[in-house]
């Protein structure tokens, strides 16, 4: 067995490596350079920010769209999450609790649509992102998680979506993928992979084609002036500092979000990691009978989701890494061996019969972690600025539905989209630090050792269980809520 590789927030993770390889490794796109003025500044080259230029472009070829970048596009989770393209009807109860049947089912096939409509984008635009739409699997691995997903399955066909969200038994778990730990599950049929890195690469290069301007290695460090005509972005790169007025801004940075006042209280920067073995499609095909394409899932909070690349490796990751202090993204989010090591372990518990498989990549960052686990979508006093974040780790298609959101709020538009129940909404805040960030780690290690232990057979001490359903009761949907 080969030693565990390290995660190291200093290199590329590996996805975004093969993309940028894939291009040729280009250089970044150079900052501003001087004062400037356009339509529409976006600031976060990732997936929603890309797709609110792609969207604004395609509604109106005329627009100055304008998005500055801290890092490169992709350089942020857009580039290095699981790859998993999910709707929202494994959420359905979440979405019925704030807006009963009739929002809750248009915000859930929304969603669906837009699983799809990634595929449709990639085929039309000639983006090979190893699109593979081939359903979410959901799966117990310990008697206390089997059933976590019933309330949801039966909402779903209460609201007439029956196929949607389907439950499995054992046996069809394992017709699907077998493991010695997984149970019983449900099967989501909105549910698709990509390679991360080559969807973000892909959208930047849609987007310079359509005449976006695209400022890499570029911070905003101030907007002003959000109630007035126009709004001032004061920007900073290696090359100096610069202002960049816009008629609209985007505001589109996930977990760095945090930073900024407005919404301080209405996110948490979390830690996930990931690690990917090397390629082994026929042991997995033989050994695991896991050949369809699904990804996968298993029923915890402190979540454990995989799936298998188009060459042939697993890729696992796991949640629950640590929160930062403040708005702060340090050293924590990317280099932290124990959280890793929880993938890894997850890797080894799930699939003993891949134990001679190396581990050969291992890789985290932050992810923006909202109080009700679903994302937020609005804008601010003024009129001029608009935002997303809060996707809570399953961001890649609602940030294409956030996209087309976001250019209708910046073009004015009243529709389908811009009325969803889920845009302008205000959910319950956060305490103000540092007591969010005490509690956040006390409940975190409550959730992790409690679900460690039920996934052991295990009964969790009853402080742990007290203390892990202390966020539900707080009325945030977010923990164990048994």
């Amino acid at each position: 067995m080969t030693e565990l590789p390290l995660p190291d927030g200093r290199r590329r993770n590996p996805w975004l490596r093969e993309a940028l390889a894939a291009e040729g490794d280009p250089p970044a796109a150079p900052p501003p350079g001087k004062d400037l003025t356009v339509d529409v500044a976006i600031i976060g080259g990732g997936y929603t920010g890309l797709w609110t230029a792609c969207e604004l472009t395609a509604r109106d070829p005329g627009l100055r769209v304008a998005i500055i970048e801290q890092d490169i596009c992709g350089g942020g989770p857009s580039g290095r999450n699981g790859g998993f393209v999910n709707a929202w009807w494994d959420e359905i109860s979440t979405f019925v609790d704030l807006f009963g049947d009739e929002g809750a089912l248009a915000c859930a096939r929304a969603a669906a649509a837009s699983v799809t409509g990634i595929g449709e984008w990639c085929e039309q635009h000639g983006v090979d992102a190893h699109y593979r739409r081939s359903g979410m699997l959901l799966v117990s691995t310990a008697e206390a998680h089997d059933g976590r997903w019933d309330e949801d399955v039966e909402l779903v066909r209460r609201l007439g979506q029956a196929d949607a969200y389907v439950p499995l038994s054992v046996e069809q778990v394992a017709d699907r993928c077998r493991s010695p730990r997984f149970r019983a599950g449900a099967l989501m049929r909105d549910g698709a992979t990509v390679q991360p890195a080559l969807l973000a690469r892909g959208l930047r290069r849609v987007c310079l084609e359509r005449g976006v301007t695209v400022y890499e290695g570029t911070r905003v460090t101030r907007i002003g002036g959000r109630r007035g005509p126009v709004v001032r972005l004061r920007v900073e790169s290696a090359s100096g500092r610069n202002e960049v007025r816009a008629s609209q801004v985007v505001m589109a940075m996930n977990a760095w979000t945090t930073g900024w006042s407005p919404f301080r209280h209405r996110l948490l920067a979390w830690g996930s990691y990931m690690v990917r073995t090397e390629p082994a499609p026929d042991l997995i095909a033989s050994a695991l009978g896991w050949t369809g394409g699904e990804s996968i899932v298993d029923a915890r909070f402190s979540v454990h989701y995989l799936h298998i690349t188009r060459d042939g490796r697993v890729a696992i990751g796991a949640g629950g890494g640590k929160p930062g202090l403040g708005g702060r993204i340090g050293r924590s989010f990317t280099d932290d061996a124990s959280s890793s090591g929880r993938a890894a372990g997850a890797l080894r518990r799930f699939f003993p019969a891949l134990a001679d498989v190396a581990i050969t990549d291992a890789w985290g960052g932050p992810i923006d972690v909202s109080p009700d686990h679903l994302p937020q979508f609005g804008t601010l006093p003024g009129g001029r600025v608009h935002y997303a974040f809060g996707y809570s780790g399953n961001g890649v298609a609602p940030s294409h539905l956030g996209g087309r959101i976001l250019a209708g709020l910046v073009i004015g538009a009243d529709d389908e989209l811009t009325r969803l129940p889920i845009v302008g909404r205000r959910p319950r805040r956060f305490p103000p630090e540092p007591f969010r960030w005490v509690g956040a780690r006390v409940l975190r290690e409550a959730m992790i050792r409690r679900e460690d232990a039920e996934q052991e057979g295990r009964r969790p001490n009853r402080l742990l269980r007290e203390v892990s359903r202390i966020p539900r009761r707080l009325g945030y949907h977010l923990g164990p809520g048994d």
